[in-house]
C-alpha cells in the first residue's frame, strides 16, 4: 500500500493492504500524510485504572490495565484528548469520518474534545452487552453499555459516506437504530492473545461497512490486538494501525495473517 508516513518509519508488519507501526500515535500521527484516511476508528484509554474495581474469574478485583490507562486529572485528560483528535483530523479526508468508543470515564471530554477541534457529531452509539461482568461492588447499576461517537470535519458542504442501504439490508430490512446489542468478545477471537479492551469483530463490522467503501484507508491509531485492522481487511479495506506496545501488535500481526490464509482458502 502507499506510503502515508515521512521519515525513516519502518513498519512493524507490512502486507499489500495493511500496516502497522510501533511507536507514539502523537508522533506517527504528526507525520502521516495529510488527508490521505478515508475513516478513523480510535478505541483511546478509558482512564478507568486505579481507583476502579472489576470482576475477574468470578471475583472481585482493581482495575489496572496499563500505565497507559492510568488516571489523569480531568485538565489532563481532555488535553490529551484534544491533541490526538487535533491529529486525527489533520490526516483525515475533507469527506472522511472519526468514530471513537469509550465509557462514561472518558467518553464526554472526548465528545468535548470533538466539537472544540472542528467536528460535527452525526451519531450517540449506544453499544449493549448482553452479557457485562457483573456488579460485584453492589453500589450502583451494572455497566452494560459503551459509547462509539461517529463524526464528520465540520465542513461547510458537510459531506460523508453512509451506506443507509447496506446497513438496512444487514438489520432486516428496517433502518439501523443506535443501539447495537451483542455480547462483549468471544474467546474465539482472542486466540491469538488479548488486549483488555479488546472490541467484538460484529462491532467494527457496522462500523466499517457503514462509512467505507472498497479500497478505503482506514485508521486506528490505538489499534492494540489489531481487531478493525481483521475487520478492515476482510471487506478489502486498507489499514493502518498504531500502537505503543509491541505485546499487542504481536497479537494483531498473527490475526491479520490468520485473516489473510482465511481469505485465500
Amino acid at each position: 500500500m502507499e506510503k502515508l508516513l515521512s521519515g525513516k518509519y519502518t513498519p512493524y508488519f507490512e502486507t499489500e493492504s495493511e500496516q502497522l507501526f510501533l511507536g507514539d500515535t502523537f508522533e506517527l500521527l504528526s507525520r502521516m500524510k495529510k488527508e490521505s484516511v478515508d475513516m478513523i476508528f480510535a478505541d483511546p484509554p478509558y482512564f478507568l485504572s486505579g481507583d476502579s474495581i472489576t470482576c475477574k474469574g468470578g471475583k472481585m478485583v482493581p482495575v489496572k490495565k496499563a500505565d497507559w490507562d492510568s488516571v489523569a486529572e480531568y485538565k489532563e485528560k481532555h488535553a490529551y484528548n484534544r491533541k490526538w483528535i487535533r491529529r486525527c483530523k489533520r490526516v483525515l479526508k475533507p469527506e472522511g469520518t472519526i468514530w471513537i468508543s469509550g465509557t462514561f470515564h472518558n467518553i464526554f471530554s472526548i465528545g468535548a474534545a470533538l466539537e472544540q477541534e472542528g467536528f460535527k457529531i452525526i451519531n450517540n452509539i449506544t453499544w449493549q452487552k448482553t452479557n457485562p461482568p457483573p456488579n460485584l461492588a453492589c453500589k450502583c447499576f451494572t455497566h452494560s453499555t459503551e459509547t462509539v461517537i461517529w463524526a464528520r470535519k465540520d465542513e461547510k458542504k458537510g459531506k460523508y459516506l453512509f451506506n443507509y442501504d447496506l446497513m438496512k439490508e444487514r438489520n432486516g430490512g428496517r433502518q439501523m437504530k443506535d443501539v447495537w446489542t451483542g455480547s462483549v468478545t468471544k474467546p474465539s477471537e482472542k486466540k491469538f492473545g488479548a488486549h483488555p479492551t479488546q472490541k467484538p469483530e460484529y462491532l467494527l463490522e457496522n462500523i466499517i461497512l457503514s462509512s467505507t467503501k472498497a479500497d478505503d484507508v482506514v485508521l486506528d491509531p490505538f489499534c492494540g490486538s489489531g481487531t478493525t485492522g481483521v475487520v478492515a481487511k476482510r471487506y478489502g479495506r486498507y489499514f493502518i494501525g498504531i500502537d505503543n506496545c509491541e505485546e499487542y501488535l504481536q497479537v494483531a500481526a498473527r490475526r491479520m495473517a490468520d485473516m489473510q490464509q482465511v481469505l485465500e482458502l
